[in-house]
C-alpha cells in the first residue's frame, strides 16, 4: 500500500513542486520589476502577490472545471470528431501547474516583502 501511495504521489508533486519552484523565483523578480514600474516597494509588494494569487485561483478554478465538465468535453468532442488531443487529465496538470505558480509566487513574494 505504501509504495503505491508513493507512485501516485511522486509525480503529482513534482508536477506542482517544480511550478511552485519556479514560482518562488519569479516572485520577487516581479516585486523588482513592479517597484521599478510603479515607484514604489508597496505597490511593487500588492500587485505582485495580487498576481499570485490570481494564477492560484485562475488555476484551482479551472482545474475544479476540468473534473467537472472534462468527460463531457471529451465526449462532444469525439462526436463531432474534432480530431483535438485534449484530455480532462491534461487540463488538470496545467490547471495544478498554473495554481502551483501561482502559490508559489505569493511564497516568493511574501519571503521578500520585509526586505523592501
Amino acid at each position: 500500500m505504501e509504495a503505491t501511495l508513493s507512485a501516485w504521489a511522486r509525480p503529482r508533486l513534482w508536477l506542482v513542486g517544480t511550478a511552485l519552484l519556479a514560482g518562488v523565483i519569479v516572485g520577487p523578480a516581479a516585486v523588482a520589476l513592479l517597484t521599478l514600474y510603479g515607484g514604489g516597494a508597496a505597490f511593487g509588494t500588492r500587485k505582485a502577490f495580487a498576481l499570485g494569487a490570481l494564477a492560484l485561483g485562475f488555476g484551482v478554478i479551472g482545474w475544479s472545471g476540468s473534473i467537472f465538465a472534462g468527460r463531457g468535453i471529451e465526449s462532444m468532442q469525439r462526436h463531432l470528431d474534432t480530431g483535438s488531443d485534449w484530455t480532462e487529465a491534461d487540463s488538470r496538470r496545467a490547471m495544478g501547474r498554473i495554481a502551483g505558480f501561482g502559490g508559489g509566487m505569493m511564497v516568493g513574494v511574501s519571503v521578500v516583502e520585509p526586505l523592501v
